[in-house]
């Protein structure tokens, strides 16, 4: 690193006790000179031989070599010699004699008189200088700058293979280039970081003297080139900059190739075994279970469906980041990938969304169907069992729950309908485009299936009406006979309360004719009544007969209805032949007697026939025998009018009127007495 007073380097060759290699030396020499630029080579070197510790043969040797080594840049060669000093005549005659044939002057010095061809401040400490130097840290320096300069190179070298490959004309040439020069054999990373290492001790060391004087370092520019690593370090980085776009672009195409490959895989599958598995997916089963059992199987394929719809989700997602921070050139073609892969997966994921809605209303309308199946079972269980009701409020709540049954039916029906017609409608709209191929064979069994369950349906629901239409007939005659044998049942206790009634409150016969004419034809409207009620209920057992004929049943009342009402009609009638008879009788009394009390005295002759008197006593008398015998009915049972009070009233008051009557006579047989005696 020193320099003499022409500013020639000085190269210092320190010899050893030891044998030194010629060879070896030559070669570092070679190195060494080849450190230099040409500028610094031209003006020359100083050679210093430190030979005290060396033969001066060796020496010789050395001096003799450099003319080989180094023939024209060598301007002094200075030889140190040691204390005991070399044969003086044999020294200086072999540098003299060879002076002219060496081309450069060859100096014997003492290593303290060096001084005097070099400046001390350019001379280490080993020769009496100043200069501060540290082999091993020059040594150490120089390699990481060969290492830098070996390395930057290789990587210049290659970098600009994959640089000048990228810029090749076709796409394939191109794409082959990269492949095979793509990575470095060095981290260019690692190889920039080491150059920029190299370069900032080397601007720190030329600035910077040792104990904080100015002074010249072994890593002088001139010794390691810094302009050599600043340009290398110029060339990486430009070269690394595109070796860096050129591992963008291909990185980009790769990822493009990788999304275009996985795009084409979701394709494919999604148009083949995923469309090949609704293809085969056509049916919708002919019960809940079928469609439960193809809802399963939907959900399986569906299953494996989303696996797929994953990966395009992810997919669209690194579409849509290459589109916001994509290049031009690749838009469309991404757009093209992702309108591809949308339109397959959405047009897989709406044959989906429609096998699965098919399948559900597939579902529904079976459960409908099963359900009005259920309910028709049990109208007819209910049809099909006999009816034996206790009244007619039990047939009457039957009648409802069948109408209610009916009505369930009815609307289960149309239920089912308005189910039929919606997956009819489905299916309709199920066209070749859905599955890709024509469906018209499987869709005919479907609706086959649809329109033959919905018939039978109907066919079932229309037998259920007819079988109710006749039980509601049979239902309501029975009613009818129910009420017919009520009604017959109290025309019985109407009749029964009229023959209590005559019995008990048609007792008086009247205080005069007149009273009792009245009474008499209150007695004739009062057994008009009762006949209309026997009437009445004749009728209606006649309709109970009529209805247990139609329902070819016996009624359970009217056995015993019937007897009933005769003979109580037979004992009203009986009473009330009775009570006229009491009546008209009466009312012969009344007129008898009131004629008779009301003639005058003074025409006795109208009392000229005594019989009168005796025929109005003896009606009295057998009036008031009627009042004391009971009346006798068919059956032999007897009943009395009344109360014995009520009886004994009425006696006593025609006993009066009798009284009146036979006072009557006895005034008119006393005028008769006096007369024969005048």
């Amino acid at each position: 690193g020193g320099k003499d007073r022409r500013s020639g380097l000085i190269l210092t060759i320190p010899l050893c006790l030891e044998q030194t290699s010629m060879d070896e030396l030559s070669v570092t020499l070679d190195y060494l000179l080849s450190i230099p630029s040409d500028k610094c080579k031209a003006r020359g070197f100083t050679v210093i031989v430190d030979g005290r510790k060396s033969q001066w043969n060796v020496v010789k040797t050395v001096v003799l070599m450099l003319q080989n080594v180094v023939p024209a840049e060598v301007s002094l060669v200075c030889v140190v010699k040691p204390d005991e000093f070399w044969d003086k005549k044999v020294t200086h005659f072999c540098f003299w004699k060879e002076k002219d044939r060496l081309g450069f002057e060859v100096i014997l010095v003492s290593a303290n008189k060096l001084t005097r061809y070099i400046e001390p401040c350019q001379l280490t400490e080993d020769f009496g200088g100043t200069l501060t130097y540290d082999h091993m840290d020059w040594l150490n320096k120089r390699l990481v700058f060969e290492k830098f300069t070996k390395e930057s190179t290789s990587l210049l070298d290659e970098l600009a293979l994959i640089n000048n490959g990228s810029d090749k004309g076709t796409q394939q040439e191109r794409e082959r280039s990269i492949d095979l020069n793509f990575l470095p054999s060095v981290d260019p990373e690692t190889v920039l970081q080491t150059g920029h290492e190299l370069l900032s001790e080397l601007q720190q060391r030329r600035f910077n003297g040792s104990d904080g004087g100015v002074s010249w370092s072994p890593m002088d520019d001139e010794l390691l080139a810094q302009p050599q690593v600043m340009k290398l370090l110029d060339s990486l980085r430009e070269q690394y900059t595109r070796y860096q776009e050129v591992c963008r672009q291909r990185s980009k195409r790769t990822q493009l190739e990788e999304i275009q490959q996985k795009v084409m895989q979701v394709v494919n599958w999604l148009e083949g075994p995923g469309s090949e598995q609704l293809r085969t997916q056509w049916g919708i089963g002919d019960s809940i279970r079928a469609s439960q059992a193809l809802q399963q199987k939907h959900e399986e394929i569906e299953s494996q469906h989303s696996e797929w719809f994953a990966v395009y989700v992810e997919l669209n997602q690194q579409i849509a980041a290459l589109l916001n921070a994509g290049d031009e050139e690749d838009l469309v073609e991404l757009k093209a990938l992702q309108q591809q892969l949308s339109d397959v997966c959405y047009r897989q994921a709406s044959q989906l969304e429609f096998r699965q809605n098919l399948l559900q209303a597939a579902l529904e309308f079976h459960s409908v169907a099963q359900d009005l199946s259920q309910q028709l079972d049990g109208l007819l269980g209910m049809l099909c069992v006999d009816v034996a009701p206790a009244d007619g409020a039990s047939i009457q709540q039957t009648l409802k729950l069948l109408e209610e049954k009916l009505k369930s039916v009815d609307l289960g029906l149309q239920g089912l309908r308005e189910k039929g017609q919606s997956l009819l409608d489905q299916i309709s709209n199920q066209a070749s485009w859905a599955y890709g191929k024509d469906v018209t064979i499987e869709n005919k069994e479907n609706v086959d299936h649809i329109q033959g369950v919905m018939e039978d349906m109907q066919l079932r629901k229309q037998r259920c009406e007819d079988m109710v239409d006749v039980r509601r007939l049979k239902m309501l005659q029975m009613v009818q006979l129910f009420k017919c044998e009520e009604d017959a049942a109290q025309a019985v206790e109407w009749l029964s309360e009229l023959l209590d009634a005559l019995l008990k409150t048609h007792i008086r016969l009247g205080d005069d004719a007149q009273e009792t004419k009245v009474l008499l034809e209150k007695h004739r409207k009062f057994v008009d009544v009762a006949q209309s009620t026997y009437d009445y209920g004749r009728q209606l057992l006649q309709a109970t007969v009529v209805l247990c004929q139609s329902l070819r049943c016996t009624s359970r009342s009217s056995g015993d209805t019937l007897p009933r009402l005769n003979r109580v009609w037979k004992q009203f009638t009986v009473t009330s032949e009775e009570r006229v008879h009491r009546l008209e009788t009466a009312v012969a009394f009344h007129s008898s007697a009131e004629k008779i009390l009301q003639e005058c005295p003074e025409q006795p002759e109208a009392f000229n026939e005594m019989e009168q008197f005796d025929e109005i006593e003896a009606v009295g008398k057998s009036l008031l025998d009627r009042l004391t015998v009971p009346v006798v009915y068919p059956d032999g049972s007897e009943q009395y009018f009344g109360s014995p009070s009520d009886m004994a009233s009425a006696a006593e008051h025609i006993r009066e009127k009798m009284k009146l009557v036979s006072l009557k006579k006895q005034q008119l047989r006393q005028p008769e007495a006096t007369t024969p005696e005048s």
